[in-house]
């Protein structure tokens, strides 16, 4: 039988019906995307503008903040556009653009958090051929596969979500669109379609952060050896990694790898990987990174006209 799809555009119910918890929650949104903007395009140019764009680690670092602000802002300024109208609608287009733009940046995220990951892992235990294991050619070649792998994985989670046929309530109890809010409102039975989402989000997941798991069990395994300071400089990079890692996948778990089903606390665990990471991401990043506040300093206290000089 042929899908029917009677649906337009949905409502989208957000975080909050309360007029004065949406009026809230609109200040803070506003400022956690200016920050978001301001933090990650301080990295940016900090890195471009220093020597640290030719270490791999930088390189990637570069693309991750860059990664980080197309994130979020395939949510976040309809967020807090939303915030002040009485009603948030959007439409189906817009919907499934949205929800393939949140996969595929975010999972440019997560691939990138995992070539990071493998980046430390041959720098701390393969030092004598880590200029040969992580030079520019293959450093190019594995954000190239981020990308693709992003892709691959969006176009998938899309082409389940359009076969679907929408034909009664519109309702999505979220601030975006994303899939399982909108499995819940598909006229069909998404028993299947429910587990090849698990299986393609879930499992990505799942999968890349044992990997990341495993990656630092062997980095933490081969520093017992180090000498104290030596031991100290490679736990305090890997432990920002870390961090950034913990704060984003955390969430992604807990949504993803279950049954599908939504809960009225996903959509508050979803703003850690859509708003909180790439918030805190420039922080963890600067603040415990030695060479990074160096740059910092050098690009911008030091150098007063280096944009000027960076677009000759």
């Amino acid at each position: 039988m042929e899908n029917i799809n009677n649906v337009t555009e949905f409502i989208l119910l957000g975080l909050s019906q309360n007029k004065k918890i949406k009026n809230w929650c609109f200040l803070l949104f506003l400022f956690c995307y200016i920050a978001i903007w301001l933090g990650n395009l301080l990295i940016i140019i900090s890195i471009i503008c220093s020597q640290l764009i030719d270490q791999p680690m930088y390189f990637f670092l570069n693309y991750l903040a860059l990664s980080d602000l197309c994130y979020t802002s395939t949510v976040t300024p309809k967020l807090v556009t939303d915030l002040l109208e009485e009603k948030n609608t959007i439409s189906y287009s817009n919907c499934m653009a949205q929800l393939f733009a949140i996969h595929f940046f975010g999972g440019i995220e997560i691939f990138l958090l995992t070539v990071m990951a493998y980046d430390r892992y041959v720098a701390i235990c393969k030092p004598l051929h880590y200029t040969i294991i992580m030079n520019r050619r293959k450093c190019n070649a594995m954000v190239f596969a981020c990308c693709a792998g992003a892709f691959l994985h969006s176009f998938v989670q899309c082409l389940l979500t359009i076969t679907l046929p929408f034909c009664g309530p519109n309702e999505i109890d979220h601030y975006c669109c994303d899939v399982y809010p909108l499995l819940k409102l598909a006229c069909t039975d998404t028993y299947i379609t429910g587990i090849l989402v698990v299986a393609n989000t879930g499992m990505v997941g799942l999968v890349t952060f044992l990997v990341l798991m495993l990656s630092y069990f062997f980095i933490l395994y081969t520093i017992r050896a180090y000498p104290p300071k030596s031991r100290s400089k490679a736990l305090s990079t890997c432990s920002s990694h870390l961090t950034v890692v913990v704060i984003f996948f955390v969430p992604v778990l807990f949504i993803y790898i279950r049954p599908a089903a939504t809960l009225p606390e996903d959509k508050v665990f979803a703003l850690f990987y859509t708003i909180i990471a790439p918030m805190f991401n420039p922080l963890i990043y600067t603040l415990r990174n030695t060479e990074m506040k160096n740059a910092l300093r050098k690009v911008w206290c030091q150098n007063p006209y280096f944009i000027k000089r960076a677009l000759i």
